[in-house]
């Protein structure tokens, strides 16, 4: 495939994935949404369904990486040049930046209204899964629509989390190359890819709200510290290399597992 193949599906279809992922969140997550409260579930399944349309658009044209966890296991297993790769993650990133200013566009009215309400005023929150309240960084109230935080800041258990969650992730992309005498299952993989991602999130995502793409945490993170919302809050930078590092590493290791094991 060209460079402007790579470029093009994976700007567009990473861009669908965070449209439609943080749309879950901020439909589940602001106040005057009609999914308000919908839940972990509608999150999970949200995020699965994102993962679907974007795989699915850009497959044909890029091979649908939409990750760079995944670029790395596939440079790794053999699939994808070396030589692509700071262009799939380039255009990674781009495309999340460009999900996230969507997301943000389409719940304008909603972000200014729960970011003006008092009660959320009042409330500037803290990381309450520290033991320690005094430690936390200011993480915004709508901090969560753009990105990942855990439940219990420690990062090393932080880092491993994302780790092993990724390592399912990518192992299970993978290995969908078995199928079918090394043909693969076509379009079908990206329903099962979607499908992995939704059981990730209800078994896996707990602790740190599952990452498992820094594009998916670092892109949106970018747009909450540059877009003009007012009480906004800090972006949490202390954490943001967590969900960077630790899907990088599990990529990594996806991709030298699968050549020991399955090659």
């Amino acid at each position: 495939m060209s460079s402007s193949d790579i470029f093009i599906g994976e700007t567009i279809g990473t861009a669908i994935l965070i449209l439609l992922g943080g749309g879950v969140c901020a439909a589940v997550t602001l106040k005057a949404s009609k999914a308000k409260d919908a839940g972990w579930l509608a999150i999970t399944f949200g995020w699965g369904f994102a993962v679907l349309t974007g795989a699915y658009l850009a497959g044909g044209v890029s091979g649908a990486h939409l990750n760079p966890a995944v670029t790395v296991g596939l440079a790794i297993e053999g699939g994808t040049k070396w030589s692509n790769v700071p262009l799939y993650l380039g255009s990674q990133l781009l495309g999340a930046i460009i999900g996230a200013i969507l997301v943000w566009l389409t719940y304008m009215g909603q972000f200014k209204a729960h970011l003006t309400d008092p009660a959320i005023i009042a409330a500037q929150p803290v990381d309450e899964g520290l033991v320690d309240q005094k430690a936390a960084p200011k993480a915004g109230p709508v901090l969560g629509i753009f990105s990942t935080g855990p439940e219990i800041r420690n990062y090393a258990q932080n880092v491993l989390t994302e780790v092993i969650a990724t390592v399912v992730l990518v192992l299970a992309i993978l290995t969908q190359g078995l199928n079918d005498n090394g043909n693969g299952i076509g379009v079908l993989g990206a329903l099962i890819t979607a499908l992995v991602v939704v059981g990730i999130g209800l078994s896996l995502g707990g602790p740190t709200g599952y990452a498992i793409n820094p594009v998916r945490d670092l892109g949106p993170r970018i747009v909450h510290s540059l877009l003009p919302l007012p009480n906004k809050g800090g972006s949490d930078w202390t954490y943001a290399w967590v969900p960077i590092v630790g899907p990088l590493i599990g990529g990594a290791i996806a991709g030298g597992i699968y050549n020991i094991a399955f090659k």
